[in-house]
């Protein structure tokens, strides 16, 4: 009887921290279907991709605003560890939204081929027909940089 009452409070002890980590267990793999729903999702990792994007354009961005104002400010120190910084900042949050530019610029460069080939074929038939031209150029400006601005 003493040994199975030792056992049980013995046991006590250790079924606190059994039924901690099956609960953490559970919670884990609760998080694990949840990040492997996430990650076969196009959807999902597309739209987080746009999102970093957008806010290391910002960084970005307020990196190169700060630059300047402190540049303008005090010219007369050259280049301080703050100007470095915010420079760097610049440069490193820049290139990632260069790769994500880089990325996407074969398939523009494909669309402004095409469009540039119709360009030269409405040019030709307005031409043929004296019709005016002065219209499709900035049309096809206008197309192109809306389709840029999109993608």
């Amino acid at each position: 009887m003493a040994l199975s009452s030792s056992l049980s409070t013995k046991g006590f002890i250790w079924f606190k921290y059994i039924a901690d980590a099956q609960s953490f267990t559970g919670g884990v793999s609760l998080l694990n279907g949840w990040w492997d729903r996430i990650n076969e999702s196009q959807e999902w990792q597309e739209d987080t991709f746009y999102a970093l994007c957008a806010a290391y354009g910002l960084v970005c961005l307020i990196a190169l605003v700060q630059l300047v104002r402190i540049q303008m400010r005090v010219p007369e120190y050259g280049w301080t560890t703050q100007k470095v910084f915010h420079l760097m900042n610049f440069v490193v949050n820049g290139c990632k939204v260069l790769d994500m530019i880089l990325l996407d610029l074969p398939g523009l460069l494909f669309f402004s081929t095409y469009t540039l080939l119709v360009l030269f074929w409405a040019e030709i038939y307005h031409q043929a027909r004296s019709l005016p031209t002065d219209k499709l150029r900035p049309t096809y400006f206008i197309i192109n940089g809306i389709v840029y601005f999109l993608q």
